[in-house]
């Protein structure tokens, strides 16, 4: 993976004083990220457009719900599950044990390499990734897109009854 030179010496003016040098973060690449995204998002909403699928004239709660739910499941499988860290291992370092079947690490690296680990151990900036992905989902493939999200929707509430029977056996009322 290329990376983008983020030295201090190249540093532009107007962000030089945003941080110290050793503690900056690569935002030179957060903002290839930021581009990225919304050229994606773009180009695949003009494609919709092109191909006259048409936007919702407005979003129901219960898909509001089902979108909201699964994107959160996604993101933290993605970001913190054990089983996907293979994933993340070029561009994290093992910090150790998180939340159940989770892990704690940081990025490693420098500009696009650290940027990426960040992104991939963040439930809250993949976040925005999944749910834009669910919802052009619902433009090209509403079917499929509903069982996937339904599949992780499921999860999420299957997690939370997981924990809740946990937190009652160590009550003693399991």
């Amino acid at each position: 993976m290329a990376q983008v030179n983020e030295s201090p010496l190249k540093t532009p003016e107007m962000v030089a004083g945003y941080a110290d040098p050793e503690e900056r973060p690569p935002l030179l690449s957060y903002l290839a990220f930021m581009s990225v995204f919304g050229t994606l998002l773009s180009g695949i909403l003009l494609l919709a457009r092109r191909q006259g699928r048409e936007l919702p004239e407005e979003i129901g709660l219960g898909q509001l719900m089902l979108v909201g739910t699964a994107s959160h499941k996604l993101s933290r499988l993605i970001s913190k599950d054990k089983v996907t860290s293979p994933l993340r291992a070029p561009f994290t370092e093992l910090e150790g044990k998180g939340g159940p079947a989770e892990f704690e690490e940081r990025s490693r690296g420098t500009g696009l390499r650290k940027a990426f680990g960040e992104l991939l151990i963040c439930p809250y900036c993949l976040g925005l990734w999944v749910v834009a992905a669910f919802s052009l989902g619902l433009l090209f493939a509403p079917r499929l897109t509903r069982f996937l999200a339904s599949l992780f929707s499921a999860l999420t509430i299957s997690d939370f009854f997981q924990i809740a029977y946990k937190a009652a056996e160590e009550k003693g009322l399991g």
